[in-house]
This record gives structure tokens, C-alpha cells and sequence, in this order.
């Protein structure tokens, strides 16, 4: 107790400078206050609050926080001093606490003159994650309290909370440091607070430490005691939510640079990481100067730490000031990163410098709406880097966003973009491909539909309005649509546009794609809007009613280079196009969420036009038709020859993302067949892949050179091609590997064919030895997990399975990658069933390591399951979600991976036969 008391007086000697806050507004009511008390039995008290979400009868103005992290004994203590307006009279303060040993509570007037004698007991409701603590004397309506609370917690095992890591030296040295991720709804696991996004508050902050480390917080660091132990005190935050809060404790090392507004920009990685750091310096200096001129909004803080955490469960966390990352998604070794991850580790660093903004400084109102966050984000993503950096081409990536968010959205289990969550676990799992790649697929149409200029100045306008606040769906509508009565409201375009709330509505809060079909009546184009299923149709009759979007469609046609444009508001409708008219393509690169399918001889037209053609359309528009095709035979309603055929044109495509397109449903059809023991068509398609693509796959080099487009192509191509059992490429590739091990690993390999090399290199034993081996000694995570993914494909399932044990021991493998390396080990055919035994055997232990709802879980539960294609494996993974029942009904996602079973069963049934037939022809 020594020290909790030394941290309390430290504490209560601190000035604190009180800013006050605006009230958050919650859907219930406070606990009913009592009069002043005698002499406590506690015995007598019951937890005063039954709901998830806290009562808004006190909102926390600032928190004096005081930390002692030991990272010898892997524990810490602190007290926080919390500043309160009480909104109504009151006898409790309900707050969120999980996991934290509180030892003693104070309540204190605006004086800091204690409000009671007695010892204040603290209630605990675990099941909510709330505490509450008592006061006899009423704390009155209208009025500012302190609360200050003592507590002390062990240093978290996982990856949430306050919560310890370790990496390795070159020399073998264990080192620990400490580091916190609180979003959504950890912040309450390192210190009590009010851990719900509308209880934003100003944070000062200290932290004692050993002069052999670094403290890092949201804000710079202003004083530095030293009396044997360094105490750190950070600047006066500014406003914001518990879960942007970030303080770590390390040895690392920085690298800085300065904005041209002032900004100081640092990144912190493990020492001997130190030289992988410069090219993030660089991208982030640039990405936040962008932003700032973009939204017309400077920066808040003084400065902004990018850091690379050793043990890291997401790609990266946004806290304002000290935005942590996974070190793949930060550190840049030009030796042994392809173009590949140079992108990566932009539009992640892109995606994180926009939260500064998106959810930082403007907050989502309750975790429904966290797409207003993510959303936002993911689609900024490529607004930025194509402005930033336009070499790395990240338009080209804009359509896979879209393609991932229309196959998840295209099955029964999906859910609207704004959806109900409540429980931790809900929270959790709305950080999902709903939020991040609808959600930014949906704002690349509204900004295509309100012009790039009218979608700017409303967010800018959305940005001013809310900032250190909170908003909701209807505050960005409300945002955008202000804006446009400002313009002529005369104009065509607006005219028949201006209830954007209506028309968005249809998009966030209703779940699924629409699908339009189009069919040619004279010089009539005649629609009709459905809801795409991939799945079976429910039972309903009335369901094809049940959903209706406001559309802005667009089309183009043959007698014209213009984009036509139609709001489509009903389930059916019809648009002029003219007689003369040839061919049609609605959706014009894709700018909408929406697929299209071309009844009677449309998708003929299309087909000849590609053949004869192609250029004709853009590569854009390209790739969305080979993804409409595809997609529509999954769901019955396009033959799958049909759709091949409109591939047949590729020979001819010089642009790598359509050609790319094409080829990873051939490639996607040939696993599926080869994981299901078919050889005729095994045997077939992989004959007529290599025998078709022939032509490209000779042009490919064994090297880096070339645009970020062609070293894509490259990548993939020769992965497909040596997977597929391609002589010349096997041959090439384990040549590169011998001479790559005859060099003790010294030999550089050209960072975009790296993988497949080791690849094949790894289906020897001494291949796969050695690059276990060098796996340990890697100091680049980029080149581990290429080196991983090699270890992976190995077609001895005693490697695979101990590969799997390492990953459970947590040492050799860490357990930040144990989801990826599943998920990896199903991929291979000789896994698939392995890897599911595992999820099977050890699914309790993997729920410790990542927590229920987690981004990991799910990812290791599609992953596995969805590589199953027949009723009886559906079943079994039935069954074990019903013995796990009371964690799998908290779960949406155990529903997306039955989904995901039955469509792959639907697609056998429909395709199959098909896709042998036409093989042979092909092949004959």
C-alpha cells in the first residue's frame, strides 16, 4: 500500500485546470437519489443499476490520472481523480471498472474537502462491467465533485486494455514493455471510467517509470520528476472519449519530422527496427499535411507518435496523439517489402491520420453508428494516397473494397450499416467489413452523386459543427443537405435530390445490395430493384417488397461518351435511351453500391463487346462486369459459361485489376475442386489456366522491377502459376531458393516473388526447416509472415500440425498471428479439416487469447468453415455451435459462416456440372 498512497498525495498535490463538458444524453434514467445516510451497513446495499449503458445523472468533466506500471513484476498501480457535474441529485456514481482492484474510494467537493468520514463501499456488477460507490451525503444537482478512487490490476496477458508485450533481441534478449488499446470498451480494464463515447473529457496524465524507459501519451510531455523513479506528466488533453485515451511504456527508439503547420511527428519502433521507420516518417508528414488542407481543419495537437507494438491484435488503433500499430502495418524494409506491403503500410497509416478527424475529433454518438468512424476512414484512404502518393495506384483497390462489402452483404446473415449494439461483444463485432467496406462504398457513391465539391465542403461543414462532440447518421445528412440549399436550387441536379436523409436512410439502415435488372423494351430502358441473395430466397411471397433503395443510378451506352444519370425511387422504372442504341452498361466504374444484371441479349452485347472491343469501356467498368457475372451465377441467375465466357477476352487485357479479376475466380474455382478431391476437373482447369494465361505468365520476371501495377501482377501471377504445378515456374523458384540458402540468407530475393519462392522451397523438409529456423531469427514481421504463409502450404500435415502447436505455445509464433496461421493452414488443401479440429479442440483457449466478438475470432471462424462445401460438414459445424450455444448466439458471425457453407453448396449444385462441361470443350 506504500505506493498507492505515495501515488494518492503525488496526485492531490497536482493542479489541475477544469474545462468543463457538454452533457451526453443516454436513453434511461439515473438511479433515484436518497437523503443523507447513517452509519453505513453495507450489508443493506444492492447495486443501484441494472443497464449496460451508465446513467446520465453525472458526467465526468477530468480525469487526474496516476500510473506506476512495474514491469519486472508485471503489475501496476494507480489513482485517478475524477472531476463530476452532477446533473441530478444523487447518492451513487455508477462507472465501468473490469478486472481492476479498487482499494479505496473518496468522494470530495469542489474544495477537495472529503464529503464523508467512513469508508466508501464500492458495489461491483461484473456482468455489466460497472462499479458503484456510495455516498452518504447526497452529492447535489448542479454541483462538481471529485471522485478519487486507488486501484491496482496485473499487466493484461492479451491484447486489450493495460497490457503487456515483449519482443526479442538479435542477441536473444527478452524485453518488455506496456501498452494499452482500449476501443471499443477496454479503457475500464486499465482505470475506472466512463468508458461509453459521449463522455468526453479532458485526461491529465502521469506516469512513473524507470529512467531505462520512455512513457508516451496522447499529449507531450511537459514536466519530468526524477527521484529514483522518472515521473512523467503530460500536457491538459483535449476533450475526447475514453477509448482515444494511449499511454505505453518502452525502450524504443524515434525518429521525427515537422509538419509545415508545426505539427512534430514521431515514430517509435524497437531499437534494432529503428532503420524500417523512415519511409512511415515520410508518409505520415505528408498524409496529415493533406488532411489539413483537405478538411480546412489544422491538426489539434502539438504532436502525433506513430507506434509499432510488438504484440498487436488489429492493424492499428487511432489514439489521438499516439496511434499504435501492429508493426506490419507501420515499419518499411525496402529489402524485404514488396510493392504490396509499401501500399499497405500507407493506407493503413492514411486510414488512422483520418480518424484524427473521423471519430476523434467528431465522435460517433453510440458504437451503431461506428461506420461514421471506419467508414469514413477506409474511404479516405484512397482519397488521400491517390493525391499523395498516386504511383501506388490505390485506386485500383477502391473496386475489391466494394467486392469484399457485396459478399458479405449478399447473404441472409448480414445486418444494416447502423445496426443495434449494446453488450461488449455486439460492439466488438460491429467492426466488421459492414462498417469499414460498405460503409466507405457507400460514401464513394454520395460523393459521386453530390459532386467531389459538394461532398467536401458538407463534410468540412459536419466537421466544424461537431467538433469535440458527438453525432449521429442524421447530423452528416443534416451536415451535406445544408449545404445544398446554399447552392442554386435551381439546378436539375438538385432539384429532384434534396431529401438526401431519405435516400441514405435506404442505405444505412436497411440491410443488403440491391440488384437491378435491366431489359431493353424499344428504345425503353426498363428497370426493376431487388434485394441480391447469394443464399436461398426467404419463403415469404412478400419478401421481394420488403426492400427498396433510393439508386443514383448511371449508365453509358454506344451512341454516347456521357454519363446519364437517374434516380431510381421505385421498384420498378424505365429511363429513355433511344432506339439506335447498341450496347449499355449501367453502373459506370462502379461509382454505385449496386449490381446489375442485363436481361435478354444484354450480357450477349456485352460479351461481343469485350471480344471485339474492350477498350471500349474502362478497366473500372471492366472488372465490374466479370465481378457482376460471377457473382450472379453464385446466386442462379446467370449460367456460369455465360460468365466464362465473358473472361474469354483477357489474352487481350493489358490493364492488370480486371485481368487480375478474372483469374481469381478461375483460381478460386480450381481450390475449391482441389480441396474437394475432383481430379478430372482439378486436372482440367489447371491445364487450361496456364494454358490460357501462357502468354502473360512467360512475360513476368523473376525481380521488382516495373510500375506497382505490373509487380501486382507479378506476385500473383507466379504464385498461381507455381501452385498450380507450372514447370518452368517450380524450377525457377527453387533455384532462387538454393542459391538463397547456399548464401546463408545473406542473398536478397526480389520482395514480390519472396513468397513463392519460399513456397516451394518449403515442400522439402530441409526447405521448411531452414526457414523455420530463419522465421525466428527475422527482425522484419513483413518477411516472417511471407516466410509463415511458405510454412503453411507444406503438404505434410504432421508440419502443419506442429506449426499449429508453436502457434498456441505463443514463444516462436506469437499469438497476435495464431489467427492468421489458422486461417493459413485451412487454405491448403491438406488442412482444411486440420485446422477446424483445432478450433474445435482449443476454441475456449482461443477466446482468452482474443475475446469473444473479436475481430481474430472471427476471422479464425470464417476462415476455417468457409472451405467447406457439402451438407455434411454444414452439420458438423452446427453442431459445434450448438455446444458452444451461449457464446455463439452473442455471435453474428457463427450465422455468417453457415451462410457461407450453404451458398458454396448452392454453387456445386448449380456449377459444377457446368464448369466440367465446358472444360472439356475447352480442352478438346
Amino acid at each position: 500500500m506504500f505506493w498507492v498512497r505515495f501515488l494518492v498525495l503525488a496526485l492531490l498535490s497536482q493542479a489541475g485546470v477544469t474545462q468543463t463538458s457538454s452533457s451526453p444524453t443516454h436513453a434511461s434514467a439515473p438511479p433515484n437519489p436518497t437523503e443523507e445516510q447513517p452509519p453505513l451497513n453495507t450489508g443493506s446495499l444492492s447495486f443501484p443499476w441494472s443497464h449496460l449503458r451508465l446513467p446520465e445523472n453525472i458526467v465526468p468533466l477530468h480525469y487526474h490520472l496516476l500510473l506506476h506500471p512495474n514491469l519486472t513484476i508485471l503489475s501496476y498501480i494507480g489513482t485517478v481523480r475524477l472531476e463530476l457535474q452532477v446533473q441530478n441529485n444523487t447518492n451513487w456514481v455508477v462507472l465501468h471498472s473490469k478486472g481492476l482492484r479498487i482499494t479505496t474510494a473518496t468522494v470530495l467537493d469542489q474544495n477537495l474537502a472529503h464529503l464523508s468520514d467512513q469508508v466508501l463501499p464500492v458495489l461491483h456488477n461484473p456482468t455489466h462491467e460497472q462499479v458503484a460507490i456510495f455516498s452518504p451525503r447526497v452529492l447535489t444537482g448542479g454541483q462538481k465533485y471529485f471522485l478519487l478512487l486507488e486501484f491496482g490490476a496485473e499487466l493484461g496477458e492479451g491484447f486489450y486494455g493495460f497490457y503487456r508485450s515483449t519482443y526479442r533481441t538479435s542477441t536473444g534478449e527478452t524485453r518488455t514493455l506496456a501498452s494499452t488499446h482500449f476501443e471499443p470498451t477496454s479503457a475500464r480494464m486499465a482505470f475506472p471510467c466512463f468508458d461509453e463515447p459521449s463522455f468526453k473529457a479532458n485526461y491529465s496524465i502521469s506516469i512513473r517509470r524507470s529512467p531505462a524507459h520512455t512513457a508516451l501519451s496522447n499529449m507531450p510531455v511537459t514536466v519530468v520528476l526524477d527521484d529514483g523513479l522518472m515521473e512523467d506528466r503530460f500536457a491538459v488533453s483535449v476533450r475526447m472519449s475514453s477509448y482515444l485515451v494511449a499511454f505505453i511504456v518502452c525502450d524504443f527508439r524515434s525518429v521525427s519530422a515537422t509538419t509545415a503547420s508545426g505539427v512534430k511527428v514521431s515514430v517509435y519502433a524497437a531499437p534494432e527496427k529503428w532503420e524500417q521507420t523512415h519511409y512511415a516518417l515520410k508518409a505520415a508528414v505528408k498524409l496529415l499535411e493533406f488532411y489539413e488542407k483537405y478538411f480546412n481543419i489544422n491538426y489539434p495537437l502539438p504532436k502525433q507518435d506513430l507506434v509499432a507494438i510488438p504484440g498487436f491484435q488489429s492493424g492499428a488503433m487511432e489514439n489521438w496523439g499516439l496511434i499504435t500499430f501492429r508493426e506490419t502495418s507501420l515499419l518499411y524494409d525496402p529489402t524485404t517489402s514488396s510493392a504490396s506491403d509499401r501500399l499497405w503500410v500507407t493506407k493503413v497509416i492514411a486510414h488512422e491520420l483520418a480518424h484524427q478527424w473521423f471519430g476523434n475529433l467528431v465522435t460517433m454518438k453510440w458504437w451503431n453508428d461506428i461506420w461514421l468512424n471506419e467508414g469514413f476512414a477506409t474511404y479516405m484512404e484512397y482519397i488521400s494516397v491517390d493525391t499523395t502518393y498516386p504511383k501506388l495506384r490505390v485506386e485500383d483497390y477502391l473496386l475489391d473494397t466494394c467486392f469484399v462489402a457485396i459478399g458479405r452483404d449478399s447473404l441472409n446473415s448480414s445486418r444494416p450499416i447502423s445496426s443495434v449494439a449494446e453488450s461488449p461483444t455486439q460492439i466488438k463485432e460491429m467492426f466488421d467489413t459492414v462498417s469499414y467496406n460498405k460503409g466507405a462504398c457507400v460514401l464513394h457513391m454520395l460523393r459521386h452523386y453530390l459532386t467531389d465539391q459538394v461532398f467536401q465542403i458538407g463534410i468540412m461543414r459536419y466537421l466544424r459543427r461537431y467538433s469535440y462532440s458527438n453525432a449521429r447518421n442524421q447530423d452528416l445528412w443534416d451536415s451535406l443537405a445544408n449545404y445544398i440549399t446554399l447552392q442554386d436550387q435551381q439546378s436539375d441536379h438538385y432539384k429532384q435530390h434534396l431529401d438526401l436523409t431519405t435516400m441514405m436512410n435506404t442505405w444505412t439502415l436497411q440491410t443488403g445490395v440491391p440488384l437491378v435488372t435491366v431489359a431493353r423494351q424499344g428504345s425503353r430502358l426498363v428497370l426493376k430493384q431487388e434485394r441480391f441473395l447469394r443464399t436461398t430466397h426467404p419463403s415469404d411471397p412478400a419478401w421481394p417488397s420488403l426492400y427498396l433503395w433510393h439508386i443514383p443510378l448511371t449508365y453509358r451506352t454506344d451512341t454516347s461518351t456521357s454519363i446519364h444519370r437517374h434516380l431510381m425511387t421505385t421498384l420498378t422504372d424505365s429511363v429513355e435511351v433511344g432506339e439506335e442504341v447498341g450496347w449499355v452498361k449501367v453502373n459506370v466504374d462502379m461509382a454505385g453500391y449496386y449490381l446489375v444484371h442485363y436481361d435478354g441479349p444484354g450480357w450477349d452485347d456485352l460479351i461481343q463487346l469485350l471480344k471485339d472491343n474492350h477498350t471500349a469501356l474502362s478497366f473500372m467498368d471492366r472488372t465490374h462486369l466479370i465481378h457482376n457475372a460471377f457473382q450472379l451465377t453464385t446466386a442462379g441467375r446467370l449460367s456460369l459459361d455465360k460468365a466464362l465466357d465473358l473472361i474469354g477476352y483477357l489474352r487481350s487485357e493489358s490493364h492488370t485489376v480486371p485481368l487480375l479479376q478474372g483469374l481469381a475466380y478461375l483460381e478460386a474455382f480450381y481450390r475449391m475442386v482441389e480441396r474437394m478431391d475432383i481430379p478430372d476437373v482439378t486436372q482440367n482447369l489447371s491445364t487450361y489456366i496456364l494454358w490460357y494465361f501462357r502468354g502473360v505468365i512467360d512475360r513476368q520476371t523473376w525481380s521488382d522491377k516495373g510500375s506497382v501495377s505490373e509487380r501486382r501482377l507479378r506476385s500473383e501471377l507466379l504464385s498461381l502459376a507455381c501452385h498450380l504445378g507450372d514447370l518452368p515456374c517450380l524450377e525457377q523458384a527453387q533455384r532462387s531458393f538454393t542459391h538463397w540458402l547456399d548464401s546463408n540468407s545473406t542473398l536478397s530475393l526480389p520482395a514480390d516473388v519472396t513468397e513463392t519462392v519460399y513456397s516451394v522451397g518449403a515442400q522439402e523438409d530441409s526447405g521448411w526447416a531452414s526457414l523455420l529456423h530463419i522465421y525466428t531469427l527475422s527482425l522484419s514481421e513483413t518477411h516472417k509472415h511471407k516466410i509463415l504463409s511458405a510454412l503453411a502450404s507444406s503438404r505434410d500435415t504432421n508440419k502443419l500440425h506442429r506449426l499449429l502447436e508453436l502457434g498456441l505455445e505463443g514463444e516462436v509464433i506469437r499469438t497476435q498471428d495464431l489467427d492468421s496461421l489458422i486461417v493459413m493452414v485451412a487454405r491448403n488443401p491438406r488442412g482444411h479439416h486440420l485446422a477446424w479440429s483445432y478450433v474445435q479442440k482449443y476454441w475456449s483457449t482461443l477466446v482468452d487469447k482474443f475475446q469473444l466478438g473479436s475481430f481474430s475470432i472471427r476471422n479464425i471462424i470464417i476462415g476455417t468453415t468457409g472451405q467447406f462445401f457439402s451438407t455434411e460438414e454444414l452439420t458438423e459445424v452446427r453442431v459445434f455451435f450448438e455446444s458452444i450455444h451461449e457464446q455463439a448466439s452473442q455471435l453474428r458471425v457463427t450465422q455468417v459462416a453457415m451462410d457461407n457453407i450453404q451458398k458454396n453448396i448452392l454453387w456445386l449444385q448449380r456449377n459444377l456440372g457446368t464448369l466440367r462441361s465446358w472444360l472439356d470443350q475447352q480442352i478438346d
